[in-house]
């Protein structure tokens, strides 16, 4: 039986402190070299359940948790609450493998509070080999641990602050036209997002459709789109190729493909691609965004919520060339103001505002209002 490993802190200053939970002695061994070779990460533990990680969190002070999902003792369910009950600023990546199962208790961890998630290998042989699952970890290790983690690891800007940000960022009219048709890219924190704005929709929804990219996996965004649609009280899938675009209809881009939508006369429809990835991540925001901006032009609106890198600003900037208008949501409510922070700076925005206006400030645009 493998013994829990706990290393001792060997680096002063800055170094993101990452405690490893996962009951594979591969996985754990294999994401401690990992990690352990990138410069300004330490490892300051390695458990095999829950209880393991609950019992010594708060001794070893991690940063962040990186905490598997299928656990014997205790699961990664079970410990999530519990570890943050004793560490309400950790930052907890939900680790799971792509089945239906692990992908409901992933966006129900995230609701009770993990900030993001990741889909391993099905197998340890696969796991060794893959490198994009390597970069993907330590990249959000990098982001959510050293930048953007709520709490004292890095407390977001105050309200006033972000505001005062904001001054800077220079904003373009929105259109003259109201919207036929609206997309929304998120990334980190965007589930959470996705579903408050969904909500907030629910007065005009019934009149346009919503195209939506999120930065998913396969089985995870079919499930996206079951809580979406539920949350809307409004019909809610994964698109399809071919399939013609409606009001009241919430298209959701399936993991591991790029979703599109292509004029056809008076409608339009949806184009699902097998192209590359995009900022290494398939779907990808950008091609929904451009490909809308070519199809709808003025009447495309668009927004781009949380997450990490700069996927949609290139989007935006089509968006904005075509006549059409890009919301981006602050800072300040941002789990990571990558991709609402650059579309924002880029200057093809028309506002960007706190998520609870969002919602409200759509309902307008599409009942006239143009201020």
């Amino acid at each position: 039986m493998s013994l829990p490993q706990i290393v001792a802190s060997s680096t002063v200053g800055s170094a993101i402190r990452v405690m490893i939970v996962d009951d594979a002695v591969v996985v754990r061994g294999l994401m401690s070299r990992w990690l352990s070779e990138e410069p300004g990460i330490e490892i300051v533990g390695a458990f095999r359940n829950g209880r393991e990680a609950v019992d010594n969190v708060l001794k070893l002070n991690p940063d962040i948790c990186l905490l598997d999902i299928e656990m014997p003792e205790l699961d990664g369910l079970a410990a999530l609450p519990l570890l943050l009950a004793r560490k309400p600023n950790l930052v907890v990546i939900m680790a799971s493998t792509l089945t239906r199962r692990n992908a409901e208790v992933s966006l129900k961890a995230l609701s009770l509070g993990a900030t993001d998630y990741v889909a391993k290998p099905e197998t340890s042989r696969e796991l060794t080999f893959e490198q994009s699952y390597r970069r993907e970890i330590v990249e959000k290790i990098r982001i959510l641990g050293r930048h953007q983690a709520p709490g004292p690891l890095r407390p977001r800007p105050s309200r006033s602050v972000a505001a005062a940000r904001a001054q800077a960022i220079s904003l373009r009219p929105f259109s003259s036209i109201p919207p036929r048709v609206l997309a929304i890219g998120s990334s980190t924190g965007g589930p959470q997002a996705l579903e408050a704005m969904v909500r907030g929709l629910s007065p005009v929804l019934a009149r346009l459709p919503l195209v939506i990219t999120q930065h998913m996996p396969s089985t995870f965004t079919a499930i996206l789109a079951e809580h979406l649609a539920r949350a809307a009280n409004r019909p809610a899938h994964e698109g399809v190729h071919g399939e013609p675009l409606k009001p009241g209809v919430v298209y959701v881009a399936p993991g591991g493909k790029h979703m599109k939508l292509a004029r056809q006369g008076d409608s339009a429809t949806i184009v699902i691609d097998d192209g590359p990835p995009v900022h290494f991540c398939k779907p990808a925001v950008d091609p929904l965004f451009r490909s809308a901006a070519e199809a709808f032009g003025a009447s495309l609106l668009a927004v781009v919520l949380t997450g990490m890198g700069t996927d949609g600003t290139e989007g935006a900037a089509s968006i904005a060339a075509a006549g059409g208008s890009t919301i981006a949501q602050d800072e300040t409510t941002s789990v990571v103001w990558g991709m609402p922070g650059s579309a924002a700076h880029s200057g093809h925005c028309s506002a960007v505002l706190p998520l609870d206006e969002i919602a409200p400030k759509i309902v307008r645009l599409v009942n006239g209002d143009r201020a």
